[in-house]
């Protein structure tokens, strides 16, 4: 049973100044599955930070995120209309600098910008409730948006089922349902038996922590395999198929999501495994034509040269650690959006299911 949320809006009782005090709480999923934490954010730099530092990760839940940095941003802001207009204007700046990768970390704060542009909000107040209702609606809008994902995937779930699942895309990742998860939760709900093997996902083991660990509270039987095993996995056992999520898809269909995608893709199609893209559409960018126009955000190489402060590697080795690569929309499937499912040529197909 799912009983938590990766991301929450509270009106907080504050006792020193004796009148509600809104915060941003977030689990830390630095922490799982040893610790359950959440971390309070008052103000949009630290909203940035931890979609820097990966206090909250996957693409829908940084959009929802940047979202509510904006929200708690006016709850703090300058009383004047016009300055905080320009305020945020500022502070979104410094939240889309957090990533470069997931296309709905542009999209959550483009509308929250728009939202507060209104001419008709002409006091701070106007403009807070306008701000926090708008970053509320985004946070529904994501669940809706997960369930029809998972309903529109579910024709293609055989009734017995052995998925192989890369990254974490379920609520930790969406703050909602899921996106590929939500698509395996939801077929586990409807009867159907499912068992699935999850990528560890180097270097920072989202699949062996973060989706091990909700696999566990939804009742579902999973395997964590190395990310390289997966050839192996394909040839020795029946994989039915892949479903993954994605940070960006290009206008004609090629997908960025988290590094180790593109290995899973060329595996599964070297097996004749169907394999599928799970996402919200706004996660669709049709400005950007290809995969290759997509930022690739490079992350620090302590995360492949370390395990906590335990060194792996010699004493200056040079270290690669792109956070995501792009696979091409050859080797997809379909595209799996809440308004249905796109299939080749996607360059028509996306434009109707965005």
């Amino acid at each position: 049973m799912i009983t938590y949320k990766a991301i929450e809006w509270l009106d907080e009782i504050n006792v020193k100044k004796l009148h509600p005090s809104p915060v941003v709480r977030m689990i830390d999923q630095r922490h799982i599955p040893h610790e359950i934490a959440y971390i309070d954010y008052t103000d949009a730099a630290g909203v940035a930070d931890a979609i820097r530092t990966m206090v909250i990760r996957g693409a829908p839940a940084i959009g929802l995120a940047a979202a509510y940095g904006l929200a708690v941003a006016a709850a703090y802001g300058p009383e004047e209309p016009g300055a905080l207009k320009a305020y945020l204007a500022l502070e979104a700046v410094v939240l889309r600098a957090s990533r470069p990768t997931a296309v709905n970390l542009f999209w959550a704060s483009e509308r929250m910008l728009k939202r507060i542009a209104d001419p008709t909000l002409d006091s701070a107040d106007d403009i807070r409730k306008a701000a926090i209702t708008e970053a509320k609606s985004i946070d529904a809008e994501n669940l809706e948006m997960d369930l029809a994902i998972a309903r529109n995937a579910f024709s293609l779930i055989p009734n017995i089922a052995n998925i192989y699942h890369h990254c974490n895309t379920g609520p930790l990742a969406t703050g909602g349902y899921g996106t590929a998860l939500g698509a395996i939760r939801y077929a586990h709900e409807q009867g159907k038996k499912v068992y699935v093997f999850v990528d560890e996902t180097r270097p920072r083991l989202q699949g062996a922590r973060l989706t091990a660990w909700e696999l566990q509270q939804m009742g579902i039987p999973f395997t964590v395999v190395p990310d390289g095993a997966s050839g192996h996995i394909m040839r020795t056992r029946k994989i039915d198929l892949c479903v993954v999520g994605c940070d960006r898809i290009a206008a004609n269909g090629d997908v960025a999501n988290k590094i180790g995608t593109y290995n899973l893709a060329l595996a599964a199609c070297a097996h004749g495994v169907p394999f599928y893209s799970a996402g919200p559409s706004s996660t669709v960018d049709l400005a950007t034509p290809t995969g290759d126009d997509i930022p690739i955000e490079e992350r620090p190489a302590e995360e492949v040269s370390h395990i906590g402060t335990v060194s792996l590697t010699p004493v200056g080795a040079a270290v690669a650690n792109p956070a995501f690569d792009v696979t091409p929309a050859e080797y997809l499937t379909a595209i799996i959006t809440e308004k249905g499912v796109a299939y080749p040529p996607y360059t028509e197909s996306l434009k109707i299911y965005t």
